[in-house]
């Protein structure tokens, strides 16, 4: 039969019955009739192939997920992606609040968000079972050999040598080149608001202040006026490419693609300004800068670690160094400034502080030793970056199966989210902790000083934050001086108050400013 209907199929005339067939075989069969059974055959396989991995991938999800709380099924393929284009405070609170531990998956990335404090610092403290990954187009940007994706013993022998970037004999040199710049960028913006004296977004002229900060303190004259202005101009495509979630392939057109275009400009750069620090001080000059004391340091009779770093190596650590201070730095700086106008009760102890400590003196450029005199300056500093820390969260990958606690275990190569947010606002630690009281820092015996294993802000493990004196410093030294030098205004909007995440976080609004010089005293 089998060979009687190929025969049909393949001439379409069917050969002659015989007197005692039925009748029925005398009946034509189209070929199209078998030709659209075959399609509907390959069509209801695909279907039940599709079927079956999507059935697949729901099982492998709730299998990962067990017990924790997060949704029971996960969207086809793209589970939370819609959430994670556009995050919202809202939408992280309620995830942190579900649970100490919740699950969700983005493009079957299955991921862990550790909300607690005892989760959260197990994962920063737990290097043996997980590594930082930032975010998925990290690598592609800072580029996968940078020293920020090190871990275990090579990782300590860099950090090591980093620290020596730190020491306060290197914050002295630092400080003078950001009092001088950041009196400079304010003469500027009281010129422009001369110019049009209108509440002005200072998002993006914080971040250029930054950025100028550091690369001067990073580079020194080694790089040139245009070259710094290159990198400040491009650097935002960075930012904006280290998102929790983009696009993941570089094609043009896209962020990834974007920004790696931008590393390869500042990296351009970065290496000139390596090459000519090592000349530099090959030539006998006195360290200005931070690359001139780290090659000062690498020839110092006393150093014993590691002495062979090319202008590749050194460039992409200030270029790492480059991504912590725009971006954190930024933010923290941008909510000093919106804190203290909102606060004038605040900023008015600051500045009589300022006043006592500079003997009123406001052109005296500030020192270390002044600003050890300015404990309610650093109490500020340090309560503004609490309420609004400008890094909620650091993803982490588990290198294998992470057992975080009694009943549950991370499953190896998934993402592992530490959030700092809840131990920031813990009213058992911070009374009152949604509102910005400086004083509580004063007090030693506080339970925000008696409790420092809940700020967070700048991580905690091996992996935490190498530039914590600088940081705090430049935004302490820019809003001292910006409080004895002029005036500013919070034109408050609706959106002031409700925060626009790009890496860090920042007021949706771009919080606008009106500067005016302030009267000498």
């Amino acid at each position: 039969m089998a060979s009687f209907i190929r025969q049909f199929t393949s001439s379409a005339v069917l050969p002659v019955a015989s007197s005692t067939s039925s009748s029925f075989v005398d009946i034509p069969i189209p070929s199209f009739i078998i030709s659209n059974s075959k399609s509907a055959t390959w069509l209801y396989t695909t279907v039940a192939i599709v079927g079956a991995l999507l059935l697949l991938e729901q099982s492998v999800y709730r299998s990962k997920k067990k017990h924790l709380p997060g949704d029971s099924w996960t969207i086809p393929i793209i589970g939370k992606f819609a959430d994670s284009m556009k995050p919202t405070m809202e939408g992280y609170m309620k995830q942190w609040n579900s649970g100490a531990l919740s699950a969700i998956s983005v493009f079957n990335i299955f991921i862990v968000m550790a909300s607690s404090n005892e989760y959260s610092r197990k994962i920063l403290n737990s290097p043996a079972h997980a590594e930082p990954c930032l975010v998925h187009s990290a690598k592609q940007i800072l580029m996968p050999d940078n020293w920020v994706f090190l871990n275990g013993k090579s990782h300590v022998e860099y950090r090591k040598v980093l620290n020596t970037l730190f020491t306060r004999k290197a914050l002295s040199i630092y400080i003078g080149i950001q009092d001088a710049i950041a009196r400079k960028h304010f003469a500027q913006w009281l010129a422009d608001a001369q110019k049009d004296p209108s509440p002005q977004s200072i998002m993006m002229t914080a971040r250029h202040l930054n950025m100028i900060t550091s690369l001067r303190v990073f580079c020194g004259n080694h790089i040139p006026e245009h070259g710094a202005i290159e990198i400040s101009e491009k650097y935002w495509d960075i930012t904006q490419a280290l998102e929790l979630v983009n696009f993941p392939l570089a094609v043009p057109g896209t962020k990834v693609y974007r920004a790696i275009q931008a590393r390869k400009v500042a990296i351009k750069w970065l290496e000139l300004a390596a090459s000519k620090a090592k000349t530099s001080v090959a030539n006998g000059c006195e360290p200005e800068c931070m690359l001139d004391e780290w090659v000062k340091e690498l020839e110092a009779p006393g150093y014993k670690g590691r002495k062979d770093f090319s202008d590749r190596e050194m460039a992409m650590v200030v270029f790492s160094f480059l991504f912590a201070s725009q971006d954190a730095m930024s933010s923290g700086l941008i909510y000093g400034f919106q804190h203290l106008a909102d606060n004038p009760d605040i900023l008015a102890k600051i500045r009589e502080e300022q006043y006592r400590v500079r003997t009123g003196d406001v052109d005296k450029p500030i020192t270390l030793e002044m600003l050890e005199q300015m404990p309610y300056l650093k109490a500020f500093v340090k309560e503004s970056m609490r309420v609004k820390p400008p890094v909620t969260m650091v993803p982490y990958r588990t290198t294998k199966a992470f057992p975080i606690s009694n009943d549950y275990t991370v499953p190896a190569n998934s993402m592992v989210i530490p959030s700092f947010y809840n131990s920031l606002h813990d009213p058992s630690v911070f009374p009152e902790h949604d509102k910005l009281i400086p004083e509580r820092w004063l007090d030693p015996n506080s339970s925000a000083n008696t409790n420092p294993r809940n700020y967070l802000v700048f991580g905690s493990g091996p992996h935490k934050c190498v530039g914590i004196e600088y940081a705090t410093m430049n935004i302490g030294l820019v809003l001292a001086t910006a409080s004895v030098l002029m005036d500013w205004e919070h034109h408050i909007t609706p959106e002031s108050d409700q925060v626009q995440i790009i890496a860090t976080l920042f007021p949706k609004d771009g919080c606008l400013m009106k500067f005016t010089p302030r009267p000498r005293p």
